[in-house]
């Protein structure tokens, strides 16, 4: 089917060597539209960057039907791949499930991934009907959209206006292995968290934060942006951080490969 304008992959290439490459996830029934303008920002400090489509997303809900959650995480390792093959360190970022799938690559992946930096990731979610998804989906194939949640006036997600249910009990399947590996994870980790998320709780950055390993972890409360915050009014507080969050943890670890100096061979004069 054809692609939704806007909802179209993005990527960009620094002038000369890229030395840090950074890949950009979107979030469940979203497109790259909602990462867009944050992959623009670091594409203009000079990163590497990806954007990827991920499958299913972007043309019709019904193609979700058919896709699960290695699906989508297959998508983002070949763009965590690509950038390997060419800069000194990758990070990824993700946006809900994209922060889920983040998550997951952080776990397999280990040292090849620098650092993460999620934006409300689910691990989880409290609502009592995503228990029967299971059951619902046998018979029915979709349920009420989950996209859209934004504060700022105007602004628009483009992704589907319902849950391909199939889709979301594979989505449920990555949240329960994502949860059982999360101390695998050692990588540096920025994760924002909206005050107010009308569709991923706040025990899902408390899960995340508690379970993973990382000794440098920090948390932002966005306090005027709802579950889109890279497309609401705390993004600037999104984007700079992040590119903050990125050049120290690059330094830090260009510090640690370098060779340790070995003091001065000159003699002492007579």
């Amino acid at each position: 089917m054809p692609v939704m304008p806007g909802a179209e992959p993005f990527s960009a290439d620094p002038v000369g060597e890229p030395g840090i490459g950074i890949v950009l996830s979107h979030g469940f029934t979203g497109t790259p539209q909602s990462m867009r303008p944050w992959g623009e920002h670091l594409a203009a400090e000079g990163f590497a960057v990806r954007g990827p489509r991920l499958p299913g997303h972007g043309t019709r809900w019904q193609d979700m039907q058919a896709t699960r959650w290695p699906d989508w995480y297959g998508e983002l390792a070949r763009a965590v791949d690509d950038l390997a093959g060419h800069c000194r360190s990758v990070f990824v970022f993700g946006l809900s499930m994209g922060g889920t799938l983040t998550l997951r690559l952080a776990e397999e992946y280990g040292d090849a991934i620098a650092g993460i930096c999620l934006v409300n990731p689910s691990v989880t979610t409290l609502r009592r009907d995503a228990a029967i998804a299971p059951y619902l989906a046998r018979v029915w194939p979709w349920a009420s959209a989950v996209a859209n949640d934004v504060a700022k006036p105007g602004v628009t997600e483009l992704a589907y206006d319902r849950v391909p249910l199939k889709a979301f009990v594979s989505l449920r399947e990555l949240w329960d292995l994502v949860r059982g590996d999360l101390g695998r994870i050692h990588q540096p980790t920025l994760l924002y968290r909206s005050a107010n998320d009308h569709v991923v709780e706040p025990v899902n950055a408390r899960l995340v934060l508690d379970g993973i390993a990382s000794t440098d972890t920090t948390e932002v409360v966005l306090p005027d942006s709802y579950h889109v915050a890279t497309l609401d009014n705390d993004a600037p507080t999104i984007f700079e951080g992040s590119t903050a969050f990125v050049r120290r943890v690059d330094a830090a670890c260009s510090a640690a490969s370098s060779p340790a100096p070995t003091g001065s061979t000159a003699g002492n004069p007579a």
